[in-house]
């Protein structure tokens, strides 16, 4: 006699066959195949290192770094900041192998936390959506500058703050665009992106060697100092030097956010964080070198009338021609790391907000049908971005604490599902890409070196400090913690369970069912 329980069993095994394995593992987690599944690794590779983009946050705050430590702490604190770099994203990679979803790390959080799962989630998504619209809003104001760089230049169109915040709102505009059209538009532009910033890079340092009549001595180069920000310690100052590195070594959490649209997501996603902070490693100390030794006129590229140090180093080198066309090779690689940056950013927006942890997570929520994309988070990571650099209006520093919010917001959430993940040892269930032996060493190294840099990014850049060099990055941090934190007290903690699983696999195949017609 047959029971209710058997009766089941051949329409589940003729529906097993239908699933592919991500699409099976994405089900075991309790959630249905709603994005596009279209990316290959490398797409999902190509997406982390077009955020870390070397041409963009090496270049964008290559000045900050000739100020705060000089060119001794621009080539070798690069190095530094990027080994330990590798070691929080080997120890992201291995959970993200374990749990490949768009939510990524609160969702990590989540499922990692040995009790009170839900408020570590909360508490990771709001670290992590704070440090995306950071990174964000830094990668297309660096656009925003050197772009208004080269219009200086060409036009006369000056380097105003009114200027910048204007091409700034610009920059956004066109990325929330680009990303209303399909993750198909966006994986390709991204794949074009990393022999962009490859190639960009060999043309810059090529140039910049082979060109100009003179070069900065290898003394210069490896070992000069420069303290330009009024504070009498010098290893103050060159800790703070290592913001130029740290802050371009972030985003690589999109791997992890694009998995549920990349195919074999747990093997892809983990290879995608690590490849993309290895590949960037080589590309950026080489940058970062061939520029300092091209410098013609230190003081001069600080005062630059185009407020970009680089770009004055470019035409000091090559005269005004090549200068522009080495300009628009990082202009491009800016505009593409912007464009990435928008993408995860709205993916990471779309997972919480499909939990209910955002003001109107039924808007953020919603798929476009016709391009199965999360157009409405795009808007909002757009909209976010602009309001965090607005501040540059009146703020003469507020790039540099942009910067650093991405980096505390960021590393603070990459962070949390590492100590969780320690926490558990051996009863953590591996992916297929996991560590080993050397797991919780590398954890360990990489929870203390987020501490670190924590405390340090929230500290003064410049003395004395006055409401014009204020770095209000403690400020931005505070009010999204207390927000949060407020919210989670008052109301969340009564429903926020964590991530929500969307129902059994017959429930999730009805949901699929639905977005295909």
């Amino acid at each position: 006699m047959s029971t209710d329980k058997d009766l089941t069993k051949p329409d589940e095994a003729q529906r097993a066959p239908q699933l592919s394995s991500d699409e099976q593992r994405l089900h075991e987690l309790g959630y249905a195949q709603e994005l596009a599944r279209s990316m290959s690794a490398f797409s999902n590779f190509a997406v982390s290192f077009t955020i870390i983009s070397v041409l963009s946050g090496c270049l964008t705050l290559y000045g900050f770094g000739m100020t705060t430590g000089g060119p001794a702490l621009i080539t070798w604190g690069w190095p530094l900041v990027g080994i330990m770099t590798m070691f929080v994203g080997l120890a992201m990679a291995e959970v993200c192998s374990g749990y490949p979803t768009a939510g990524g790390l609160y969702y990590w959080a989540a499922k990692l936390a040995p009790s009170h799962g839900p408020v570590w989630s909360w508490f990771t998504g709001w670290f992590n959506f704070l440090g995306q619209v950071a990174v964000t809003a830094g990668v297309d104001f660096g656009a925003a500058s050197f772009t208004n760089a080269l219009l200086e230049l060409q036009f006369g169109f000056a380097a105003t703050p009114a200027h910048t915040i204007m091409l700034f709102g610009l920059v956004l505009l066109a990325h929330g665009l680009l990303n209303t059209f399909g993750v198909r538009l966006v994986s390709f532009l991204s794949n074009v992106s990393v022999w962009w910033h490859v190639g960009g890079v060999l043309v810059i340092v090529g140039a910049l060697a082979a060109l100009p009549s003179k070069h900065q001595s290898a003394s210069f180069v490896f070992t000069h100092f420069v303290n330009g920000t009024g504070w009498h310690s010098g290893f103050y100052v060159g800790l703070l030097g290592l913001l130029l590195a740290q802050y371009t070594f972030t985003g690589y959490d999109a791997s992890a956010h694009m998995t549920e649209e990349t195919h074999d997501a747990a093997k892809a996603g983990p290879r995608g964080i690590v490849m993309s902070i290895l590949v960037s490693l080589v590309a950026g100390w080489v940058l970062l070198i061939g520029i300092t030794f091209a410098i013609q006129d230190y003081n001069g590229a600080l005062g630059s009338k185009t407020g970009v140090p680089p770009a004055q180093i470019f035409i000091d080198a090559l005269g005004s021609t090549g200068g522009k066309l080495l300009l628009l090779i990082a202009i491009g690689a800016q505009f593409f790391c912007g464009m990435s940056s928008v993408t995860a950013n709205s993916r990471m927006i779309y997972a919480f907000s499909r939990d209910g942890a955002l003001p109107g997570s039924r808007i953020w929520h919603r798929i476009n049908k016709r391009t199965k994309t999360p157009t409405n988070a795009v808007w909002l990571a757009a909209g976010g971005a602009f309001a965090l650099g607005l501040p540059y209006l009146w703020n003469a520093t507020a790039y540099a604490a942009v910067t650093s919010i991405a980096v505390i917001g960021l590393y603070i959430a990459y962070v949390l599902p590492v100590f969780l993940r320690l926490l558990q040892g051996d009863r953590f269930e591996r992916g297929p890409w996991h560590l080993g032996r050397w797991s919780r060493p590398v954890g360990i190294i990489a929870v203390a070196w987020t501490l670190a840099i924590s405390v340090l990014f929230m500290l003064p850049t410049n003395s004395p400090v006055t409401a014009t060099n204020f770095n209000y990055t403690p400020l931005a941090v505070l009010l999204v913690l207390g927000f949060a934190g407020t919210w989670w007290l008052v109301s969340a903690r009564k429903w926020f369970t964590g991530p929500k699983v969307q129902g059994t696999p017959e429930e999730l195949a009805a949901i699929e069912h639905d977005l295909e017609f």
